[in-house]
């Protein structure tokens, strides 16, 4: 068997196949989206590789929700790093 990753874009994380992600991104994901992936998550999906439409569209959105979340934070820091060095330069 192969070794199912956490699926936040370039996350090398390893995690149980019934999880979609690691536990650091999927705290990301807001508390409602977590509460519908696990609504629609039918036990044994993650063996016969037969998710419902509704359980994959819940994962696509928590997945992009990781995804924005991850970007405002890097321009934030990148945003901060600017503002340093430009202080700096004075």
């Amino acid at each position: 068997m192969s070794e199912h990753f956490c699926h936040a874009k370039a996350c090398e994380v390893v995690v149980p196949p019934k999880r979609l992600m690691c536990k650091r991104h999927w705290f990301m994901v807001p508390a409602d989206l977590r509460t519908e992936v696990w609504r629609e998550y039918r036990p044994g999906q993650e063996a016969d590789k037969e998710p419902t439409a509704a359980y994959l569209e819940a994962a696509r959105r928590a997945i992009a929700a990781v995804q924005a979340k991850e970007k405002r934070q890097s321009q934030s820091k990148t945003t901060a790093h600017n503002h340093i060095e430009r202080t700096e330069q004075k």
